[in-house]
């Protein structure tokens, strides 16, 4: 549970600068309250007093609690009122004009390109009101428009101003063409070169340079210096991973990865998503909401050293130690300089080009560098979990598979009422996995959609769209969390009581072709070299032989209390290049969608594991591999329409219930237990 913070009331900075000084901190109010700004920057968390030792370590009681009162003095501050939609739109317009741009665009995304950004990044939302998670804006000095993919069609239309912005779709209407309609030939772009990928900036130049539009790259972006009351940056404490749970030291994968660089002759490796250095380095943080990372770029050498770009006040003296002298740590204001070194003499320097910013890329040619366009080094040998990392997911699992038990005892009993909402389930669900120490948060905004709003792929409750479960209908359920040892992922689709006659026969057999997907992709042995796009088709075939699909990725990565979306493997209709090898952990959720009436999705992690050469494959003429389910959790019995399962795919329901069962019942105390029997009884 979050720790309960301090009532004391703040006495005033003279006071707090007593006490500073009298513990030996070397800090000023003043240092603590720019401090403070970044850390109410950064998501609460599960412990929201993590951020003390960051002033010192082991602090007297009065001094911590004048800090947690001039935390609470401060977050209670009203925040400035800002600009209606027009005024922000109409400031913006006057920066572009002011530095002589025809038009710019505002990407929903930050240095990083990652999918959580922090709130000083959140510029298309603050310009628009857009809340969802991918998009772009763009404006002209007489236009804008709004692109969205098909997951926000609606929420769109909700919340930005119809008469301020054009919806366009993302995929379906290429920017660069709406771009090209909107500027006359001469005309000036803007873009931010943090904000976009060298492959980003080069495709759209092209396309621009054909209308006779020029693309430029602005040195500071016009958007920030008309947001008034901008967030700084997230603080949040950069705390070691426990090599007990990271199975390996952060050393040995700096010396292994270096000596990869060094076999190819390249100088160093920039490496630019926060979840790679913090599996490099063997750190967590809590920057961004649901991914314990903290934001930061570095340089692996190839003689293993690391450079590492971040506030340095996010380190606590133990996390300094844990680094090393083979981690130099700089501010993020050095990085620029830190790569011209590094290019100095023509040196060969890797960077992702799927993950890293123009302004990067740019810096480096410019210094001198022969930039190598490859992929993250880290990703490959990220995404390959070793033992350790393997049975702390498993152990998370087990975990979860109780904490979920124990909630979808207290549905079967709630859910017939009509009484609950889609707000009230999720609060008891977080409830209920909070009962766990290692428990540090959700994995993602939990999905939880009633009824229609199942049919929402990526739906998120609101206050203003809180809708109740009514008995007879169906409910999606898509939820995870970090625990200290692993990364869960879970989508239950569940009956609110008896389902409704008229619509049960449809239910249930939409529900049984996706559970047979699901059991297809689950039980798949392949060779060596297969990829997850190779096997997407197994979990669809049920739905395709009915004229049905869904149109979202059938597996993603996950990783090791890290990020619940890692690549690079994947299972999808998209051709995926990465070949699927042992300790790779993906979800198996394919789905099903009938829009304003219901959805239906079935996902359990899955981790790749070897098959031994006996049985059947005793004459195996390549090494061959297998699925190991990690969730557990019961499928909910009474959607499955038996006569459309065969009797191996029936058995497969009994043998993984029987292992849920067997699993759990010693976590779970009398009343759940007997639940579970009967959740678990065979078909």
């Amino acid at each position: 549970m979050p720790s309960a913070i301090p009532s004391a009331a703040y006495r005033g900075d003279d006071a707090l600068a007593t006490l500073l000084a009298e513990a030996g901190t070397g800090r000023s109010p003043a240092d603590v309250r720019a401090l403070l700004a970044g850390v109410l920057a950064a998501p609460e968390g599960e412990e929201p007093a993590a951020w003390i030792p960051l002033v010192g370590e082991s602090l007297p009681p009065a001094l911590t609690e004048q800090l947690q009162a001039l935390k609470a003095l401060l977050a209670a501050e009203a925040p400035t009122a800002r600009p209606g939609p027009a005024q922000r739109l109409a400031d913006l317009r006057a920066a572009l004009k002011r530095r002589g741009l025809d038009g710019f665009v505002v990407p929903r995304g930050d240095e990083h390109q990652g999918e959580y950004v922090p709130p000083r990044a959140q510029r298309l939302g603050w310009l628009t009101g857009f809340t969802g998670s991918a998009g772009n804006a763009v404006v002209t000095s007489d236009r804008a428009a709004i692109f969205v993919d098909g997951r926000y069609t609606l929420q769109v239309r909700s919340e930005v101003p119809a008469d301020l912005y054009e919806y366009r779709h993302l995929v379906e209407d290429p920017l660069t063409d709406w771009i090209v309609a909107a500027l006359p030939e001469g005309g000036r772009f803007g873009f931010d070169p943090w904000l976009h990928t060298v492959g980003w900036v080069e495709k759209t130049r092209a396309a621009l340079e054909r209308a006779g539009i020029l693309l430029v790259a602005c040195e500071d972006n016009p958007l920030d210096s008309v947001w008034q009351g901008q967030p700084p940056a997230p603080l949040a404490p950069v705390v070691p991973q426990d090599e007990a749970f990271a199975g390996e030291s952060s050393a040995d994968k700096r010396a292994r990865l270096a000596d990869e660089l060094g076999q190819k002759g390249i100088a160093a490796a920039v490496l630019t998503q926060p979840d790679s250095i913090a599996w490099l380095l063997n750190i967590r943080g809590a920057d961004v909401p649901c991914t314990p990372l903290p934001l930061s770029f570095a340089i692996l050498s190839a003689d293993a050293s690391v450079e590492l770009f971040l506030d340095p006040r996010k380190l606590a003296p133990r996390t300094h130690a844990h680094l090393g002298n083979q981690v130099r740590v700089r501010p993020v204001e050095e990085f620029g300089p830190a790569l011209d070194a590094v290019a100095r003499g023509s040196a060969r320097v890797l960077a992702d080009p799927t993950c890293t910013s123009a302004w990067i890329v740019d810096r480096l040619h410019l210094a001198g560098a022969k930039v190598e366009r490859d992929g993250d080094p880290c990703a490959l040998p990220k995404a390959c979990k070793n033992a350790a990392e393997l049975d702390g997911t498993r152990a998370a699992h087990m975990r979860d598979g109780a904490a979920l038990v124990r909630f979808l005892r207290w549905f079967s009993e709630e859910a017939p009422k009509g009484t609950l909402t889609e707000l009230a389930v999720v609060e008891r669900l977080l409830a209920c996995r909070r009962e766990n120490d290692r428990f540090r948060g959700v994995s993602f905004d939990t999905i939880a959609g009633a009824g229609p709003n199942g049919a929402i792929v990526h739906y998120r409750v609101t206050p203003e769209t809180d809708r109740r479960l009514e008995p007879g209908s169906l409910f999606l359920l898509d939820s995870g969390a970090q625990y200290l040892d692993g990364t869960t992922d879970v989508t239950r689709t569940l009956a609110v009581g008896d389902l409704d006659p008229a619509a049960a026969a449809e239910m249930r057999d939409r529900f049984t072709r996706v559970l047979k997907g699901h059991i297809a992709l689950s039980t798949a042995r392949f060779p060596r070299g297969t990829t997850g796009s190779q096997l997407d088709v197994l979990a669809r075939l049920p739905l395709w032989q009915a004229g049905l699909d869904y149109d979202h990725g059938t597996g993603h990565g996950v990783g090791s209390f890290l990020s619940v979306h890692e690549g690079p493997q994947r299972v999808s209709k998209v051709g995926n290049s990465v070949a699927l090898q042992p300790g790779m952990i993906l979800s198996n959720e394919p789905g099903y969608y009938k829009t304003g009436a219901y959805g239906i999705r079935i996902e359990n992690l899955i981790v790749v594991s070897p098959v031994e050469p006996e049985g059947e494959l005793a004459g195996a003429e390549r090494p061959v591999l297998e699925f190991e389910p990690l969730t557990l959790v019961p499928i909910d019995r009474s959607l499955i329409e038996r006569a459309l399962l065969s009797d191996a795919e029936a058995a497969w329901v009994d043998a993984y219930h029987a292992r849920v069962r067997d699993s759990l019942s010693p976590l779970l105390d009398d009343a759940a237990r007997r639940w579970l029997g009967g959740a678990t009884a065979p078909l």
